[in-house]
C-alpha cells in the first residue's frame, strides 16, 4: 500500500499571532513556522501503518512556498520516504489545494491519503472532504483509530454524540484528529539521513492547476477586548441586568 500525506506550513501554535498595521492579515515576518499539528498526527499514523507491515511507501506533499521545503523535510525526519513540493507564492485556498492534490493522487496513485482535519491558521476543514469530492473516493474524517485489513479500512471516528465506527473500501481518504495518536520527534539521525531522502519539486501550472485565490480578504482585526466582570449585590439586581441591560431574559 502507498499513503500520500499533504502536510502544511503555518505559523507555530506557541507563537502568539498580531494582525499586521493594514489589516491585510496576520504577521507572519520572522515568525517561528512549524508542520500543521494534525498533518503531525496524519505523518505518524502514516508511519506506523508502515512499521505494522500495512504500507510501503509514504510520500509527503506541501502546496506553498519555496520554504515548505523545511516541513516536508520534517515529515522525512520523522519516517516518510519521499516528498513532493507543488511551489506557489499564491495563498491557497481548501478547494485549490484539493485540486493539487487530486493531480498529485493521479501521478502517485496512492491507496490511502491521510492529512490533518484542519490546518491551525484558517481552520477550514474542508480541504479533506473536497479531496474526497473530487476523486470519487470514500472518506472518513475527524477519525481517532485507523485500522487496515487487505482492501478495507476500519475506522473510529469522532462525532458529537461520542464514537462512531465505519467501514470503507481502499481507496480511501482520512481526515485526523487529536485523539489517533501522539506524533514522534524526529532524532538527529534521521534529520540527518532527510537531508538525502528525494524531494520533488513542481509547479501548480506544471500540474494544470489554477490557484487563483476566488476570495477576497477585506480586513483583518483584532477581536474585540473582553469586558471586565461586574458584581451584584443581590438575585433581583442580577435578573434586572439580564434583562435590562443584556437582553438575555
Amino acid at each position: 500500500m502507498k499513503i500520500l500525506v499533504p502536510v502544511k506550513r503555518v505559523a507555530d501554535y506557541n507563537v502568539r499571532i498580531h494582525v499586521k498595521a493594514d489589516e491585510t492579515g496576520v504577521e507572519l515576518a520572522n515568525v517561528k513556522m512549524s508542520m500543521n499539528p494534525f498533518d503531525e498526527i496524519a505523518v505518524e499514523e502514516a508511519i506506523r501503518l508502515k512499521e505494522a507491515g500495512k504500507a510501503e511507501e509514504i510520500i509527503a506533499v506541501s502546496i506553498g512556498p519555496g520554504e515548505a521545503e523545511q516541513t516536508l523535510r520534517t515529515a522525512l525526519a520523522m519516517g516518510a520516504d519521499r516528498a513532493i513540493l507543488v511551489k506557489t507564492q499564491q495563498e491557497t485556498e481548501p478547494l485549490a489545494v484539493a485540486k493539487v492534490l487530486r493531480a498529485i493522487v493521479k501521478r502517485e496513485n496512492p491507496d490511502l491519503v491521510i492529512l490533518g482535519k484542519q490546518a491551525i491558521d484558517d481552520d477550514c476543514g474542508q480541504t479533506g472532504q473536497m479531496l474526497a469530492a473530487l476523486l470519487g473516493w470514500p472518506q472518513a474524517t475527524f477519525i481517532s483509530k485507523l485500522e487496515i485489513d487487505g482492501e478495507q479500512a476500519t475506522i473510529t471516528r469522532e462525532i458529537d454524540g461520542g464514537l462512531q465506527t465505519i467501514s470503507a473500501p481502499l481507496p480511501l481518504v482520512a481526515t485526523t484528529d487529536l485523539r489517533l495518536n501522539e506524533p514522534r520527534y524526529a532524532s538527529l539521525p534521521n534529520i540527518m539521513k532527510a537531508r538525502r531522502k528525494p524531494l520533488e519539486t513542481l509547479t501548480a501550472e506544471e500540474l494544470d492547476v489554477d490557484v487563483t485565490p476566488r476570495l477576497e480578504v477585506l480586513k483583518v482585526q483584532e477581536p474585540p477586548a473582553r469586558a471586565g466582570g461586574v458584581r451584584v449585590e443581590s438575585v433581583d439586581e442580577l435578573i434586572d441586568r439580564l434583562k435590562n441591560e443584556a437582553g438575555v431574559l
